[in-house]
């Protein structure tokens, strides 16, 4: 069976994005980071959702210690009820460089077993205006990938660049993804905020 490795975060769009590569026929290994990032409950729905697609799991732990981001700074705080716009204005939770450094790994990974492709959840339809999760980014980052390693045919695939909340929504439950074992809130509390970008995207998605 031909190779895949899946970044996984605990969130919908990942999990369905594992789901997805499990029905293209690849034995998924799904790749998730302890980045020092506000929470850890992500990871902990990220093990859960490897466990239940049966899927091999890896945890990296890195660090980002010069922060600027709420996501790694308790003391910014997480914006909330923001209005959402193009994309121009990219919100505190944006972490420099994030995707970059996370496929860089995944890269490293895929090569190193031999894998064909490496799938990430990001969407440029409902999302939060991060840059790093733009079709322009990873048609770049696709080229990237065939002059950085000795393998030249791993392809970076994005299913759910394209589609809505509610696309992603209704694929899942069409895969069969048990949404109850993943975790959107940037927060990271007993319950979701509900007033994050994450929290009302995936809201969204489900009304």
């Amino acid at each position: 069976m031909k190779k895949a490795v899946v970044l996984l975060s605990g969130g919908m769009d990942s999990a369905v994005t594992l789901f997805i590569a499990k029905k293209k026929g690849f034995k998924p290994y799904c790749l998730a980071f302890d980045y020092g990032q506000r929470h850890k409950k992500e990871i902990l729905f990220a093990k859960k959702m490897a466990k239940a697609a049966k899927a091999e799991f890896t945890l990296l732990k890195i660090r980002l210690p010069w922060k600027n981001s709420a996501l790694l700074d308790k003391n910014i705080k997480v914006p909330e009820n923001r209005k959402f716009s193009s994309g121009i204005d990219i919100p505190a939770t944006y972490v420099p460089a994030r995707n970059t450094v996370f496929l860089s790994f995944a890269l490293s990974y895929a090569e190193a077993i031999g894998a064909k492709a490496v799938f990430i959840g990001a969407n440029a339809i409902d999302f939060s205006g991060y840059p790093d999760c733009r079709p322009q980014y990873y048609r770049v980052f696709n080229e990237l990938f065939k002059k950085a390693i000795k393998l030249k045919d791993i392809k970076i695939i994005t299913p759910l660049l394209y589609k809505t909340k509610e696309d992603i929504v209704k694929l899942g439950r069409c895969l069969g993804v048990d949404f109850n074992l993943t975790w959107s809130c940037y927060k990271g509390g007993s319950r979701p905020c509900g007033v994050c970008d994450a929290c009302r995207l995936r809201a969204k998605g489900f009304k």
